[in-house]
């Protein structure tokens, strides 16, 4: 009965959040601007799966990490030589370790040969993400575009979650963004695939208190004990480079690897959506579809706002901003929530 509750929620949950979309975006936005858009993106996406799988953690962690700043602008790709103050998202502690800008080059510099200033370098992220996604075992889904690129990078205005919050504490970090505790938990699911750093999770090894699996737990003290710079070890220990539900199963078994994802699967608010992902596989899929979805549709530049970059790292001439930037509401807490650890920790690590 338990069970077919918590289907049930999910549900109307996913037919609920279906409608979720900004009237400004739609499928297949490009179909008759730039004919050849999302298959130049799938190309190269392709390309760089084929020598590289981790670029499916890559793609979804820039992915968040721009979406969940000032919106899904592009802001995390402009380079801080080519602002006035030298500055820009790139340069915040979060983001010095994210990586895949060369594959949105790339993309950007065929499309801008195809299509002259149409395609924004926000739509080449979500879509690149999209493909990666497919190509690493996950969901096939469409994504609304007509996203346009922000005209603002402040270093300043990056705060993200850490992997040492509660449930709680990392909750309010997604709230104030407009997403649910089920939306955090789906999102945190990106943890499928990639990477972290022992410095990262010192917190899960320093000493055993029964939250980690005792053999886990004396496997990541030997690595991390390594005099090496910093081990990495994989976040999904079964499955590495697939998009699927292992992660839950996991972190049900103690084998989380960041005190956040451990946390999902002990606290009561979050347990039974935990259990659900787990066993099956099915509504995972389509909730981590939903979601992403949900994340590109976050404070997104539309119509008249922004620009059309020419280049993804660099803004347009002046002379080519027609338009100004909109002011945005700051969807910072008033007191924001505390930030534990690492400066560099974030809930999306990837290698």
């Amino acid at each position: 009965m338990e069970k077919k509750i918590i289907q049930l929620l999910f549900i109307c949950y996913f037919f609920h959040e279906l409608i979720i979309v900004s009237s400004a975006l739609q499928v297949g936005f490009y179909a008759k601007k730039c004919r050849a858009a999302e298959s130049i993106v799938q190309q190269e996406v392709q390309r760089s799966f084929s020598t590289d799988r981790s670029i499916t953690a890559a793609l979804l962690r820039m992915y968040f990490h721009d979406c969940f700043v000032r919106g899904c602008d592009a802001s995390i790709l402009i380079d801080s030589m080519n602002t006035g103050n030298k500055q820009s998202e790139k340069d915040a502690g979060p983001n010095q370790s994210v990586r895949g800008y060369e594959v949105i080059d790339r993309i950007k510099s065929r499309v801008e040969s195809a299509c002259p200033s149409t395609v924004s370098c926000a739509d080449i992220i979500a879509l690149a993400t999209r493909d990666s996604v497919a190509l690493a075992g996950g969901p096939k889904y469409n994504i609304p575009t007509g996203r346009r690129d922000g005209l603002i990078s402040n270093p300043s205005e990056v705060n993200l979650p850490g992997p040492s919050l509660t449930v709680e504490e990392a909750l309010k970090f997604f709230t104030n963004k407009g997403f649910s505790l089920n939306d955090m938990v789906t999102l945190l699911g990106a943890h499928t695939v990639g990477i972290t750093h022992c410095s990262l999770i010192q917190d899960r090894i320093s000493r055993f208190d029964g939250s980690t699996d005792s053999n886990l737990f004396t496997r990541l003290s030997k690595t991390c004990a390594a005099r090496n710079n910093d081990p990495s070890v994989f976040l999904d220990q079964s499955t590495s480079f697939i998009v699927d539900n292992e992660f839950y199963k996991q972190i049900r078994l103690k084998k989380g690897l960041l005190k956040i994802d451990q946390q999902l699967a002990s606290d009561r608010s979050s347990a039974g959506i935990v259990e659900n992902f787990s066993i099956n596989p099915k509504a995972f899929q389509q909730a981590f579809a939903n979601a992403l979805i949900k994340l590109g549709n976050t404070q997104v530049l539309e119509g008249k706002f922004g620009e059309i970059r020419k280049n993804c790292r660099a803004f347009n001439p002046p002379a080519q901003q027609k338009k100004r930037q909109p002011r945005k509401k700051s969807f910072r807490p008033k007191n924001p929530p505390p930030r534990k650890g690492s400066k560099f920790s974030i809930p999306f690590i990837a290698p």
